[in-house]
């Protein structure tokens, strides 16, 4: 009976670990999006505002290391046990 009770539940991921997943890259995939950018209407211009701004150097790889951490804890994740 016990070889039967493993058998079902051989999946190496749940549906819980999944979710996490997707959370962790929606986190990293908005890390990176708030760190692309700064195309300036002439580019002879160097605005150090835009390239150094508080959004691209603090916040975005704040959010792209916790995104990745969010996938750490989605692949260790244990199943509940039923």
């Amino acid at each position: 009976m016990s070889e039967q009770k493993q058998n079902v539940n051989s999946t190496l991921f749940t549906k819980d670990n999944y979710t996490w997943m997707l959370i962790g890259g929606a986190v990293i995939a908005l890390g990176m999006f708030l760190m692309s950018g700064g195309k300036s209407a002439d580019p002879k211009v160097f605005d150090t505002n835009e390239v150094y701004g508080t959004t691209r150097i603090t916040i975005a790889p704040i959010l792209i290391v916790l995104g990745l951490l969010i996938e750490i804890y989605a692949i260790f994740k244990k199943p509940k046990a039923a």
